[in-house]
């Protein structure tokens, strides 16, 4: 009896449970299963931690394959019937496997004109659209032709023409052809582009050719060298492509694992022009934090690019085995990979490539395909982008609003519901998610509309306010030329010089006129301002969109300290060249200089929250006329208190600014050497104490 009774609460306890044991049947891998943390980059650029998108669910290599384990493998390509291709480069031979990475076929020799032929460490593959298999074979310096079952066709060897140089040296290693038999191909060492040929095999020449940069010190050196020493300079040569992959609209995608660049991965179109698109918070290159010293230092080197649906590509990194995936724009959806042993992570991964929304990784080092297969997380952010791509809005929204309650971090979910709501005609809810993803180009679009709509629903009011504010203003302005007195106050002589500079500033010297009291008024002001400015400018020209991080301490030391710093590196440096002005007097002046900004400021702020991203022209010259004016006053006062010649005080203008740098180095130099200092009597007390305590 006692046993039945558990049975039937074993059973109850099963039947509560059924619902989730379905669930986790037809869910994805769990994030958790993961060899490696997750993380994606915010718009400020930090790493910020996040659910893993694609976890590891095979590994082929070694006893799996019957044929025997791969050898340094180099290229991977999937054709569209889903069948995985592997360039063997140690054995020197192509393994073909169904989509179950079963070995279906192995290429390791052919017949070539009736006589048994060979591979030499091929490491590109092909296929085109009717099934014929092309392959870079690196040590016989030319291209391989055959059919679906590895029959030879023909070979291609190397390019002739004049514009090759007689040590030009030809070493096919990556491949691809367009739906017109163009074949474009990446050779080793090659500096002048992707070579074309066409459908015939002869070649035509070079694509998008990487431009070479220079330093301003390197232009600078090699127009001041002779020619003997520019000759034993280092040269300077384009960037060779490494690995290359083509759409199917035609476009050529081409990576590069040159250090600092924005540009590593290229969408080249026929002409050879990049038009890879880059409006994500970040240009597509991998990681945008890194070291430059200890384990794995360095840019991220991209060595492959995988094409996925809707424009959605990865590119794989070889410094840190990461693999970043972006959508058409440029937009990184999400990161994964590791460098290390375990399954799931790689030593020297070489390729990639998608296998439906499964990603499958060449790891060179190990000798193994690994397929990653997407978890919730990453299949539900591949899904949303598919989505806003094909225009299924609400579809798209349910799985945006998904990934955020994965990851409330996900800028791009915001993103992409603001673009969903903004095909929808919701301007107002489009540009509070567009805030939230922090894109100020989409949000100006949204605004644009919104302000567009409010203009016309509250035309009239609008108009109404508009005449009441000039009729007030020019009340004001009668009022206030009836009540005119001779002999101004502070602010009317502040107001007096900014539009009379030359005799106001000298009525503040000379007939003493100017208020130390007022001008440090001026100063507490400029700050204050500059506070509201930080806080209440709209988001599309306002840098700081963190309005609590805003301290008024920062701000007033971030005004005071540079203002107190130029009088006193002005007052030493006149003191030596016969200036008259007194240190209250230069403070006063410079402090009066300073009213065209501290004026600005409100229109600004007021112009910022009604203006687009395309309209911020007036913003920019508004700002920069107060600035503008505040330098032409600030040389008036610095004129008129010294009584200098113009060229007397644009010296020592220029002069001070020196001494501001050599006074703020110093001031550096003397805090780090403080700084050690304390660190090393910090140590000879822990020392010692250490030491008494032995005792």
């Amino acid at each position: 009896m006692g046993k039945g009774r558990l049975t039937l609460k074993r059973f109850v306890k099963a039947w509560r449970l059924f619902p989730l044991i379905a669930l986790l049947a037809f869910a994805s891998v769990p994030a958790s299963a993961a060899p490696y943390d997750g993380y994606n980059y915010s718009w400020r650029g930090e790493a910020e931690p996040a659910p893993v998108p694609y976890l590891p669910g095979k590994q082929i290599g070694g006893d799996l394959l019957p044929s025997g384990p791969f050898s340094s493998p180099e290229d991977l390509f999937i054709a569209p019937d889903n069948r995985i291709y592997v360039a063997d480069t140690g054995n020197n031979r192509i393994v073909r496997m169904d989509e179950d990475a079963e070995e279906t076929l192995v290429i390791d020799s052919f017949v070539n004109n009736g006589k048994e032929d060979a591979f030499a460490s091929p490491q590109g593959v092909f296929v085109d659209k009717n099934g014929r298999l092309f392959v870079a074979d690196t040590g016989n310096k030319r291209i391989v032709e055959l059919t679906e079952d590895g029959e030879f066709v023909r070979a291609i060897g190397a390019p002739e023409s004049d514009v090759l140089g007689d040590s030009f040296v030809y070493e096919p290693i990556k491949l691809v052809l367009d739906s017109a038999g163009r074949m474009y191909v990446v050779g080793k060492g090659v500096f002048n582009g992707i070579m074309q040929f066409d459908s015939g095999g002869s070649f035509t020449g070079f694509m998008g050719v990487n431009n070479v940069r220079y330093s301003a010190a390197d232009l600078f050196w090699k127009r001041v060298m002779t020619r003997e020493q520019r000759s034993k300079m280092v040269l300077f040569i384009p960037v060779e492509f490494n690995n290359v992959d083509i759409d199917g609209e035609g476009f050529v995608y081409a990576t590069t694992n040159e250090a600092f660049s924005n540009a590593p991965v290229k969408r080249l179109n026929p002409s050879g022009t990049d038009v890879l698109k880059r409006t994500g918070y970040h240009p597509p290159k991998g990681d945008v934090v890194f070291r430059l010293n200890g384990t794995r230092p360095g840019t991220s080197a991209i060595v492959s690019v995988a094409l996925d649906r809707n424009g959605i590509y990865s590119i794989l990194d070889h410094t840190r085995g990461r693999i970043f995936t972006y959508d058409r724009e440029g937009k990184l959806m999400y990161v994964y990979g590791l460098l290390g042993e375990q399954l799931g992570t790689f030593k020297t991964p070489a390729d990639i490539d998608m296998l439906g929304d499964k990603m499958v990784v060449l790891d060179k080092g190990l000798n193994r395909l690994v397929m990653f297969e997407p978890t919730r997380y990453g299949q539900v952010i591949r899904d949303a982008v598919f989505y806003n791509d094909t225009g299924e809005e609400e579809k798209s929204v349910a799985k945006w609003r998904e990934a955020l309650r994965l990851n409330s971090n996900l800028e791009i979910a915001y993103l992409g519901i603001g673009k969903a709501e903004l095909r929808q005609g919701n301007n107002y809810a489009a540009m509070k998610h567009f805030e939230l993803g922090m894109h100020r180009e989409y949000y100006s679009r949204a605004f644009e509309r919104y302000r567009k709509d409010f203009m016309w629903e509250h035309f009239g009011k609008i108009a109404g306010g508009a005449i009441g504010a000039v009729l007030l203003l020019a009340a004001a302005r009668l009022l206030a030329g009836r009540k005119a007195t001779t002999e101004p106050g502070a602010l009317g002589m502040a107001w007096y010089t900014m539009f009379h500079p030359f005799k106001g500033f000298w009525e503040l010297k000379f007939e003493k006129k100017g208020k130390i009291w007022f001008a440090l008024l001026l100063l507490l002001l400029l700050s204050l301002l500059y506070v509201l400015k930080r806080q209440f400018t709209g988001f599309i020209f306002n840098p700081n969109v963190d309005a609590d991080s805003v301290n008024l301490l920062d701000e007033v030391k971030f005004i005071v300290l540079p203002f107190l710093l130029w009088c006193v590196a002005n007052w030493s440096l006149t003191t030596l060249m016969d200036g008259e002005g007194k240190f209250k007097e230069i403070v006063t002046a410079a402090a009066y200089a300073l009213l065209p900004v501290i004026l600005m400021q409100i229109p600004l702020i007021l112009l910022s929250n009604v203006i687009t991203l395309q309209e911020g022209s007036f913003y920019r010259l508004l700002e920069s006329a107060g600035f503008a004016w505040f330098f032409a006053l600030l040389f008036v006062g610095m004129l008129t208190v010294h009584q200098y010649t113009v060229g007397k005080t644009i010296a020592t203008m220029l002069l001070t600014l020196l001494v501001m740098g050599i006074v703020i180095f110093l001031g550096l130099l003397f805090f780090s050497l403080a700084q050690q200092m304390l660190s090393f009597l910090a140590t000879i007390y822990k020392e010692a104490m250490f030491r008494i305590g032995e005792g």
